[in-house]
């Protein structure tokens, strides 16, 4: 079921159709939309200048995509948004955020991110790879049949090799 603020802010966006690998969002660009995901699966990643990946999150179906910092700071985008897989989503104008009629929109968002944010940063501080791996199994079930090995790994701040010895190691014992 959707939430009163999001149905009040969908009015306002469009719907469309996106395809695997599609960017969303452009890292070192304004971003000027939220994108509602009605089906398909995102990610937030930073490309360095060495061609290095880093994921900082993953968006699913019934989840709003975008950047809070660089909303609430007005900056360019840190990171790009990208699909991982085809879906469809509602595009909203970011701007509506700032309008006091969106303050329910505005406060529940702000919670959900906080929350989210509390909780990672929580993992990263008091788990080593294994324990942070172990997180993201009892936390988030699905992701393993949903994502890559890759995307995986970055997501908990290790390789793809040290996921899979520590993957090996846990189905062995």
């Amino acid at each position: 079921m959707t939430p009163d603020w999001l149905t009040a802010l969908q009015q306002f966006g469009h719907t469309r159709s996106v395809s695997a690998m599609d960017i969303l969002q452009r890292q070192g660009e304004p971003q000027r939309s939220v994108f509602w995901l009605q089906d398909g699966t995102a990610r937030a990643v930073y490309h360095s200048a060495q061609g290095h990946e880093r994921v900082k999150e993953f968006y699913f179906t019934g989840e709003c995509c975008f950047l809070y910092l660089s909303w609430l700071t007005g900056t360019a985008a840190d990171y790009s948004l990208q699909m991982l897989t085809p879906g469809r989503l509602c595009e909203i104008p970011l701007r509506l955020l700032d309008k006091p009629e969106h303050l329910a929109a505005r406060l529940a968002l702000l919670s959900q991110q906080v929350v989210y944010k509390e909780k990672k940063e929580q993992m990263f501080l008091l788990n080593n790879p294994e324990q942070r791996w172990q997180y993201v199994q009892a936390n988030f079930p699905d992701w393993e049949q949903q994502l890559t090995q890759k995307d995986l790994a970055s997501y908990i701040g290790i390789s793809p090799v040290s996921l899979s010895r520590i993957r090996g190691r846990l189905n062995k014992g």
